[in-house]
């Protein structure tokens, strides 16, 4: 029949969306996640390296990370780089152990991290009407060049439609939860 590959363009929405799951992860709520301490990079034996190869991040409490060092020698530089992130973050070292306190954001922060996560939630729909796009135009020029009849071109392109509409629906309600956990004090 024809080379149009739905699989492709449901598996490109899908990752979309997976990548705002991703970026919310990052994002800081009032409680403590491993993963908020995913985007440092910490300067050891001459080269950047992400935190996870130097260290082991784990979540005392709830308002608590602990990041137990491996190598003596990068204590200095593991805390130097939390300081640096922008997660707004003061370490406490004790030996290899170094003890990360969460502070309890305020309001103003709340509604800021909402507008931040509101952002990425608009990327993802973005790349998902991209997706959604690159398809239409794909159907039209194979229905142009003879490849697809009217009624297989009508018929991929509700397919197409269809699951955009699902993946803008999993942004929203992956969004919805994301903004409901930073607004919960």
């Amino acid at each position: 029949m024809s080379d149009f590959d739905i699989d492709d363009i449901e598996h490109r929405m899908q990752k979309a969306v997976e990548v705002l799951r991703h970026e919310f992860s990052g994002l800081r709520t009032g409680r403590a996640s491993a993963s908020l301490l995913e985007p440092v990079v910490v300067s050891a034996y001459g080269a950047e390296m992400p935190l996870n190869q130097v260290a082991t991040v784990s979540v005392a409490d709830p308002r608590l990370l602990t990041v137990q060092v491996w190598d003596r020698a990068n204590v200095q530089a593991v805390d130097k780089a939390i300081r640096a992130g922008s997660l707004g973050l003061n370490p406490v070292t004790e030996g290899q152990l170094i003890r990360v306190p969460l502070p309890e954001l305020s309001q103003e922060r709340r509604v800021e991290l909402g507008k931040i996560a509101a952002g990425y939630a608009e990327h993802a729909r973005v790349a998902v009407r991209n997706v959604r796009r690159d398809g239409m135009e794909k159907l039209k020029r194979m229905e142009r060049d003879g490849e697809v009849s009217e009624d297989d071109h009508k018929m991929w392109s509700e397919e197409v439609q269809r699951l955009t509409d699902e993946s803008i629906a999993k942004v929203d309600q992956a969004l919805a939860q994301k903004q409901k956990e930073i607004m919960q004090v």
